[in-house]
């Protein structure tokens, strides 16, 4: 009896760890379709002579940051480090305790990398509407390295990988913040360096 109800816990386990991983998955493919949202909306809003450009910078934030993110940002986000990030897990080397502040789930270290991917391309995406039809693209993906590898991890470490505003007891459940808010500002700043 007790072998029985060992083996039915362990089966529940290991189905809960599958279920949640599936889940964390099938969300992160819908916050990737939200890249095909932002650049239709983009193409809508900008002249048709630009469409290819805008397009364009949409489909490279999420190529700059699937580079970079992996080897710089996933680390500076979630890794081991201090207050003000992290300064271990580069390229996702994992040392057993590298990615503790993620141990509070049981999904494999790729589909978390994966989750936090699209929503990096996400925060970066936010701003090539705000200065859309104003930026050179060369320009753009200058920017779209730096969101991606250093502004959007470093406040991303601040608050989901247990930095001084998780000290505090800030909490962002859906990305209000470290998401849409850093790329609301990034947006901002853009703007109003570019000019009307």
């Amino acid at each position: 009896d007790d072998q029985t109800t060992e083996n039915l816990v362990k089966a529940v386990s290991d189905n809960k760890v599958i279920l949640d991983t599936v889940w964390v998955l099938v969300a992160a493919v819908l916050v990737f379709f939200m890249q095909a949202g932002f650049a239709l909306v983009e193409t809508g809003f900008t002249r048709a002579k630009n469409a290819c450009n805008i397009l364009m910078k949409n489909l490279m934030d999420f190529s700059v940051a699937s580079i970079l993110y992996w080897a710089v940002g996933f680390g500076i986000m979630f890794g081991a480090g201090n207050a003000y990030f992290g300064t271990s897990g580069f390229f996702m080397m994992d040392s057993g305790s590298t990615f503790a502040s993620l141990d509070w789930t049981g999904v494999p270290l790729v589909a978390k990398y994966f989750f936090q991917l699209v929503f990096a391309a996400t925060a970066a995406t936010i701003v090539s509407g705000a200065m859309a039809e104003r930026t050179k693209f060369a320009s753009y993906l200058v920017y779209s390295v730096f969101i991606s590898a250093v502004i959007y991890p470093v406040v991303g470490h601040w608050i989901w990988g247990g930095g001084w505003l998780a000290e505090l007891g800030m909490w962002d459940f859906a990305g209000s913040t470290v998401v849409h808010s850093v790329g609301g500002w990034l947006a901002l700043v853009g703007a109003i360096f570019l000019g009307p």
